[in-house]
Formats: structure tokens, sequence, C-alpha cells
């Protein structure tokens, strides 16, 4: 038997992408096959630095390279690094919180293992098509707001699950068709037409990481015996200004991600549904 956090949090500690991911596979086997330990000798670290500090540059979000000009290779490769720091990052986030939280329901655990396992092969997806440009992921500044905002929230399953998935990656939700509609434009194209592709796989499977990560922000909810509408007062500790203006909210995906009409109505701004 192996002790599932101490292999998780060599996971979580490896930068390189390629090194990760074969860690992970390697624990995937063990996690699937039942050769865990859940005791836990030691508890959580609390990380101060992103995994990916040793292979990208980290700058603030205001400085990360514009994405627009996709006629060209570099405005391709802007865009795919782009989501491939996405999908890295959110790779840690579903083991991190598979690490972080301890003694919960062995269904917790088997969700982020997925949601891990989906977020590997999403960033892989991405990472071929970038590499295919002459690029890899590093190549490009990236900033480590999603980061922070997993050390912020490690305190509390609550708030990560309320942050992470529900505000965070439900902003993904909304982001993608956006994206799409703009590739549109050159969907002629047959590399552009496999990005397209790629973006539908992981809008699809988004939606029910989305949606683990509701249930499991309806499960704290219930646990501290506190009204679901908490959502919004963690969302204004964090993000103060969020839920101000219109945007263009992707309903039919938050409502399979589990978001109520209320909800719907009150994040966009507007009678929705």
């Amino acid at each position: 038997m192996v002790d599932f956090y101490e292999e998780i949090e060599d996971i979580l500690l490896e930068g390189p992408f390629k090194s990760k991911i074969e860690k992970f596979n390697t624990f995937l086997s063990k996690f699937e096959s039942g050769d865990m330990d859940f005791v836990g000798a030691n508890p959580p670290k609390r990380f101060t630095t992103p995994s990916y500090a040793k292979i990208c540059n980290i700058v603030p979000p205001q400085k990360v390279p514009k994405r627009s000009n996709f006629a060209t290779s570099e405005g391709r490769a802007k865009l795919l690094h782009a989501i491939a720091h996405i999908e890295y990052s959110a790779i840690d986030l579903a083991l991190d919180a598979a690490y972080r939280f301890r003694g919960l329901p062995e269904k917790f655990y088997e969700d982020w293992i997925e949601v891990a396992k989906d977020e590997v092969y999403h960033f892989e997806l991405i990472e071929t098509l970038l590499e295919e440009l002459g690029y890899e992921y590093g190549d490009f500044d990236v900033h480590s707001s999603i980061f922070e905002a997993s050390v912020k929230t490690g305190h509390s399953l609550l708030e990560r699950m309320a942050v992470i998935p529900r505000y965070l990656e439900a902003n993904g939700l909304d982001a993608t068709p956006m994206i799409l509609k703009k590739l549109q434009n050159f969907s002629k194209d047959n590399f552009i037409k496999r990005v397209i592709e790629a973006l539908h796989i992981i809008l699809d499977e988004e939606v029910s990481h989305v949606k683990k990560g509701d249930y499991w922000f309806k499960w704290a909810c219930k646990q501290e015996s506190l009204e679901e509408s908490v959502y919004f007062d963690i969302i204004k500790k964090y993000y103060p200004n969020e839920f101000v203006k219109n945007k263009n909210v992707n309903i039919q995906a938050r409502i399979e991600a589990g978001f109520s009409c209320n909800e719907l109505n009150i994040i966009s701004q507007k009678k929705v549904c």
C-alpha cells in the first residue's frame, strides 16, 4: 500500500509537464487498482509557489501576451499556450483538492482524481497542437491568479468549491464559446478545425467538472448548515466587483452543471431563465 497523499504531493511539486504526467499516470494505475492508504502520515503542505514556476515566467495578468491575430502561427500559439496553462493549472487544482481536504467520503477523492485525469488529457490535446506550431508550454509568459485563488481557499472546502470549480471553471464555460466563435472565421483551415474540435471536447467535459464542484459545494453547505446562497457572499469576498455587469453567460452549460435559474439571473444581472 502506498500513501495516497504523499503520492499526490510528489506530483504537485513536479514542474516539467512530461514528468508530471508520467508521475500522474503511474499514480493513477495504483489508485485504480486500490493500492492506496488514505491515513495520511503528514498534514498537507501550504504551497506558496505554483509548480509551473519551474518552467514558465510568471507576470501580472495584464502583462500576459494578448491572444489575437489567429491568422499567424504566433497568434495561434499564444491562444493555445493560454489554454494549455489553464489545463495545466487545472491538473494541480484537482489534485490539490484531493490532497488538501481529508477525511471526506471516498467519492470526493474519486471525483477529483477523475477530473485530474481529464485535465491531463485536455493538456495533452492542446500541447500536441502547440508543438505542431513549433512551440511548447513555457514559451510564453503566464499569470498565477488561479493558483493564488487555490492558496487563499485552502483552509475551507466550502470556499474552495465555490471559488475554483463553481466560479473560475464555470467562467470557462462562458468564455470557450466566445473563443470558438472567433475561430469560426478560420474554420476552413485544417489546423483551426482541429483546435475547434479540441475545444469542444474540453467544453463538454468541463461541464462535468463544474458539476462535481457544485455537488461538493452543496454537500459542504449541508455540513455547515448554510444556505446555498452563501455562494455569492464567498465570491464577493474574493472578487468584490463580480456580478456587476452583464456578460455572456452559458446558460445551458451552467444549468447542466448544477446552477439554479435564480443563481443565473443574479450572475447575468437579468432574467435569463
